[in-house]
């Protein structure tokens, strides 16, 4: 740590946006510490290996979008990134989603439900236009990556061009603004469809938001090494420029006036500038009540304190005595896999809350979640199909993660069965399995369960959220494409944020476009203040 404990900038969270942001400053020859309360820097992009089996603990896969290669080729940092074709397998039946396979993917759809061919092609044709605006919005190097002065051609052939279609689609994306029920609904009557399509996404994730995954899906990109090799190649650049990395430090106060942070441990750390890249409730917990806040403070701080944390995963990791190929006849390198087709609605996604606050069973809620893990879709993924290196020769780790509720596993955990639910959790997710890889149980090695609350306990976000706030209510962020480059202000003196929690939807694009846009945001208010 700096000997005189201040620094020019301070960055809170070494997830991506905070890596992000720290490399930047560090870069333009600032002062740079970044604190994080987990062992390790990553966040949501975390890895870890056990048995000599690599697992990707966050982020599955990475997608461009025209942010995260420009960032890495700006920066000057090199990696190598695989593909990453993925697959949507319902049943027994599966589709690559690569050239072509949306129609193939419209196919498949049309095979299970016959009687609703027309509405399928009216939502085949919503993903398309979908598809359109987003080859506009991600379709080029995002300008914020770009050098324009060493490549004014760049500036005048593509950048201008570009801003006029950017304009025209960011108009078109407000159709799409509806939760993503709703906007099926108006597309077609059968919750089963509605279902197959929307228990991909978050609830109410924003039509635009979900439908342009289709299209996303096909830009998925592996990083040699695993994800965590992006977060290690960000930490290696950040201190070949000077800048400072402290885990396992939480901030638990924080003096604006002062321009200082105060650490669990009772350390004071003091800067000139801080950027908040982590959980946004810390952030407020930490400024507490301001004496001599202003207005846009106090509704920033309750808008905050209401908001909740986005819908959290449920994680088995399964260490398997088969080799890649068997796995990838099943379930490819990646694949959303739903066993059966009925969809949840047919459960009663909120039906569990009526188990709780009624006469409490746990027979009763254990029926429940069995009948929940029949009909979820989940999210496998196989690294070492993508990286051979990634698991010894005969052996495999495979990822398998649903949707959960922080709220659920809570009552759970306080009613007393936590470690009994883990299991319950790998056994079934495991008998689901079963039906696309028949065999897997007895070829299990070993096996661990991540939910909610190793989320939250690891990382700090609220309901253990993946993608910062909830769709369910008021959003506390930015959300409109025109303003996310003053998302990053706070009505906090000298405080800026970046994440996942200051524009939504979100996502690593968004994570790594805040994190610049903070650090320039930064850099330009240091050098008016010393001009």
């Amino acid at each position: 740590m700096n000997v005189n404990n201040r620094y020019d900038v301070l960055v809170i969270g070494a997830g991506m946006a905070g890596l992000t942001a720290s490399c930047y400053l560090a870069k333009a020859g600032l002062r740079v510490l970044v604190c994080d309360r987990a062992g390790k820097p990553g966040g949501l992009v975390a890895d870890f290996t056990r048995h000599g089996i690599h697992f990707d603990a966050g982020l599955r896969a990475v997608e461009n979008s025209g942010v995260i290669r420009p960032m890495l080729r700006d920066l000057g940092i090199e990696m190598e990134f695989l593909p990453n074709p993925v697959m949507i397998r319902m049943g027994d039946e599966a589709v690559r989603l690569e050239q072509g396979g949306l129609e193939q993917y419209a196919a498949m759809l049309t095979g299970m439900f016959p009687k609703n061919v027309h509405e399928i092609r009216a939502i085949q044709r919503e993903i398309r236009q979908v598809m359109r605006i987003m080859d506009v919005l991600y379709g080029i190097d995002n300008p914020l990556f770009v050098d324009m002065k060493s490549d004014p051609q760049y500036l005048l052939k593509t950048i201008l061009p570009w801003l006029l279609r950017y304009q025209v689609n960011t108009r078109k994306v407000k159709r799409f603004r509806q939760p993503i029920e709703q906007h099926l609904s108006g597309l077609t009557g059968n919750k089963a469809l509605i279902d197959m399509i929307a228990q991909h996404f978050f609830r109410n994730t924003p039509a635009f938001f979900a439908l342009s995954y289709f299209g996303l899906y096909m830009d998925y990109m592996y990083p040699k090494g695993g994800t965590g090799s992006l977060v290690r190649a960000m930490v290696d650049f950040l201190r070949t420029q000077g800048g400072e990395i402290e885990c396992n430090t939480e901030i638990v106060s924080l003096d604006p006036q002062a321009r200082a942070v105060t650490t669990a441990d009772g350390r004071t750390v003091r800067y000139g500038k801080l950027v908040w890249a982590a959980d946004m409730k810390s952030l407020y917990r930490a400024a507490g009540k301001l004496s001599d806040a202003g207005q846009s403070y106090q509704v920033q701080a309750e808008q905050v304190a209401k908001g909740r944390g986005g819908d959290s995963v449920l994680t088995v990791y399964l260490e398997l005595d088969l080799d890649a190929k068997t796995v990838s006849r099943a379930f490819g390198a990646h694949c959303f896999y739903t066993p059966r087709p009925e969809g949840l609605t047919s459960l009663g996604l909120d039906s569990w809350v009526t188990l709780m606050n009624g006469d409490f069973r746990r027979e009763a809620l254990e029926d429940w979640l069995s009948r929940y893990f029949a009909l979820t879709t989940y999210e496998v993924s196989c690294p070492a199909i993508r990286d051979a290196s990634l698991a010894p020769e005969g052996k495999t780790g495979l990822i398998v993660s649903t949707l959960f509720s922080a709220d659920l596993v809570r009552f759970i955990h306080q009613a007393g069965w936590y470690a009994d639910f883990k299991e319950l959790c790998v056994r079934q997710i495991l008998a689901q399995l079963g039906k696309a890889m028949p065999g897997i149980r007895e070829r299990l090695i070993d096996s661990s369960c991540a939910t909610p609350l190793t989320i939250e306990k690891l990382t700090g976000n609220a309901d253990g959220a993946i993608t910062g706030w909830s769709f369910c209510g008021e959003v506390p962020a930015e959300s409109r494409f025109k303003k996310i480059a003053k998302s990053v202000r706070t009505p906090i003196p000298h405080v800026y944020q970046a994440g996942q929690w200051t524009f939504s939807p979100s996502g690593l694009p968004v994570s790594v476009l805040t994190g610049k846009l903070a650090a320039d945001a930064v850099r330009k208010e240091i050098v008016r203040e010393n001009s």
